[in-house]
């Protein structure tokens, strides 16, 4: 009994001292991307904000109104942009505007008739309530110069730096440091490898619908008790399962809790949930806005609330006295005592209408930040689920977590990881997430999922072999799949053979966002993709729809990649079949022919950030039928991975 004490305070002890040093870690990470962030304003240009997505000028300045959620609302329209169809494709929704991030208003004189045209920064922040295309909703406090956005010309957005996410990690932390009760246990449990997840004993459940891993994983999510992962290597249906398990769990629950890190991840889930059956009450606006998504969220919901018509008077009885009473400069207690009789009522028809919503509903679901969010105060769950939890930081998977009894979390940590900007805290171990914790503290809790439904057997098994034990199989439907009869699926295009005709194929560096260029590279690539469609034919390519996906890890041989495919008339008729991309513009994508630009040319054997193998697993896992790899094999093949990778290849 002593034992088990003294390793229970151990323990407690390992997980508090491990959270201090997550929130030092995390300090540094604010502290160097606000930096990154004050230095980027400073010295970027505004041209160069616009072409990289950070920026809209100029802008057509909409009407103003109160949302549904009594937000005060602007709605801007990007009018011209330098960015084009180029740097559209190689945005990825975290860099860009999204649901939540904060945004300063500005005016510009434009460039062409001004010689050094002079910035003026408006006095408050906004707050991005969604995008769609080229129209941005955005909620500014009350008393914002909504005449002089509307009237003045030049007018402009960019990104701001956003506070609230880290203030609201930080926050996560201390209050999981100092619980007690359930969150404490859990906390505790996920940083001791000797105690074991608690589960029910039941015999298995049969699911004649999904395999045998994946009827697994969802029988090991009914019986945990404290805490289930769901590792779903490339192509393996995590979604599928993750979906299942949600909808079984709602057999024994009356309402769970799903969140993903990014909004584009809430509205995935959420979307198949929803054809699932499952009624679904989405907090936050989804990243896509049409009718099928919007017609979940919270904000909809609310509006098409029978009580919202008689809120809507009320709150707009309030606006006019107060304004009345602003123009009087005057007042009396019969002011106060309407206006207080007001707000009583419009509280209670607001508490009636979420008591209704949320009470409907089945799946609550938002980002993990969104977790945050007030109209959540008070709600506690059975069962969190947290999707794609490789990619999320472990700070912003303690927000939900004081939310729930037990959590089950799916992903893979062999996949993209979370996104850390500071080196020194990404060595420390901020990057190390607490799927990946609970992977290594608690392998019992753990079902891989094993046979996958989108590659081809051969380009499918290098990754097998080094990332998931050789464990991952090929479903018979899709082992053998290929586009041309007697066709290779792996080829490795070595650059270095034509550097002895007297061709250069030398990496560039071009800025640290942008990262390296290798422009013969680029011309290659396009001259080896235009081969392999002239192999295939036209008619074939269009009828079909065959499509291409062209990958780089590097955004800069993105551009320049895009820039080569829109000259070329060849690829006229097949633009709508070719998508090109950074890696993680291409996380949770697949394509029938992929092709990687790696870039790296050198006779140092520098390759950067190539060095994150789980970036290669992403970019080599999303073909179905046929991978096609160009990169220098001198420069490359001194990492042991990519030697791997040749010598796979090359036995083929």
């Amino acid at each position: 009994m002593k034992n088990q004490e003294l390793l229970r305070t151990f323990a407690h002890m390992n997980a508090i001292l491990a959270l201090q040093e997550q929130r030092a870690l995390l300090q540094l990470e604010y502290n160097t991307e606000k930096e990154a962030f004050r230095r980027q304003t400073e010295q970027t240009g505004m041209a160069r904000k616009i072409k990289r997505g950070d920026a809209w000028w100029p802008l057509r300045v909409g009407r103003s109104y109160y949302n549904s959620l009594n937000q005060l609302c602007i709605e801007v329209f990007r009018t011209a942009s330098d960015n084009g169809e180029e740097e559209e494709a190689v945005r990825s929704p975290g860099e860009n505007f999204d649901f939540g991030r904060p945004v300063l208003f500005f005016r510009m004189e434009d460039p062409k008739t001004a010689k050094s045209p002079q910035i003026h920064y408006f006095n408050f922040t906004g707050t991005v309530s969604y995008v769609d295309g080229d129209r941005m909703v955005v909620s500014v406090p009350e008393g914002a110069p909504l005449v002089d956005l509307q009237s003045l010309a030049g007018i402009g957005v960019q990104l701001s730096f956003d506070e609230t996410s880290y203030r609201t990690m930080f926050e996560a932390l201390e209050r999981t440091m100092r619980a007690k009760g359930r969150l404490a246990y859990l906390r505790d449990l996920f940083y001791d490898e000797h105690q074991k997840a608690q589960s029910f004993t039941f015999a298995p459940l049969h699911f004649p619908y999904l395999n045998v891993t994946q009827q697994e994983a969802v029988n090991r999510v009914l019986r945990a008790k404290d805490v289930a992962v769901v590792h779903g290597p490339p192509g393996t249906g995590k979604t599928t399962t993750l979906v299942e398990a949600i909808y079984e769990t709602l057999r024994r629950e009356s309402q769970v809790l799903v969140c993903a890190q990014s909004n584009m991840a809430v509205d995935w889930i959420s979307e198949k949930l929803v054809d699932r059956g499952l009624n679904v009450l989405r907090i936050g606006n989804p990243t896509r806005v049409d009718d099928k998504m919007l017609s979940f969220t919270y904000e909809r919901r609310f509006e098409a609330h029978p009580d919202y018509e008689l809120l809507w008077a009320i709150r707009k009885a309030i606006r006019e006295l107060r304004r009345r009473r602003s123009e009087r400069r005057g007042g009396s207690d019969n002011y106060h005592q309407k206006l207080e009789r007001l707000k009583e009522r419009a509280t209670e028809l607001e508490v009636r209408i979420n008591a209704q919503l949320f009470g409907e509903a089945r799946v609550i679901a938002c980002t993990l930040v969104g977790a945050a969010n007030r109209l959540l105060d008070g709600q506690k769950f059975g069962t969190l689920f947290i999707d794609e939890a490789a990619q999320a930081l472990e700070a912003a998977c303690w927000i939900p977590l004081r939310r729930a009894q037990r959590v089950v979390l799916a992903g893979d940590h062999c996949q993209l990881p979370p996104t850390v900007k500071s080196i020194a805290a990404l060595k420390a171990g901020l990057g190390k997430t607490l799927m990946e914790r609970i992977v290594e503290t608690h392998p019992e809790a753990v079902t891989l999922l094993k046979m996958q439904y989108r590659m081809n057997e051969e380009i499918m098994r290098f990754s097998s072999d080094w990332f998931y034990g050789n464990q991952v199989e090929s479903a018979p439907e899709v082992k053998y799949r290929s586009i041309l009869d007697l066709d290779v699926p792996m080829e490795w295009i070595d650059t270095s053979q034509y550097m002895a005709e007297g061709l250069q194929f030398a990496e560039e560096f071009v800025g640290e966002s942008f990262g390296r260029i290798n422009k013969e590279e680029a011309e290659l690539t396009m001259l080896v993709l235009q081969q392999y469609f002239q192999k295939i034919g036209k008619e074939r390519l269009l009828s079909e729809r065959i499509d291409v996906g062209v990958i780089s890890p590097y955004r800069a041989q993105v551009q320049y990649l895009r820039q080569l495919l829109r000259k070329r008339e060849f690829f006229k008729p097949f633009r709508r079949l070719v998508t090109m991309n950074t890696v993680d513009g291409f996380q949770g994508q697949e394509r029938d022919v992929i092709v990687i630009s790696l870039v790296r040319s050198n006779d140092e054997g520098q390759i950067g950030f190539l060095r994150d193998l789980r970036r290669m697993n992403v970019a080599i896992t999303r073909a179905r039928m046929k991978l096609i790899i160009l990169g220098n094999r001198q420069t490359l093949t001194r990492h042991p991975f990519y030697r791997r990778l040749w010598q796979y290849i090359e036995a083929l």
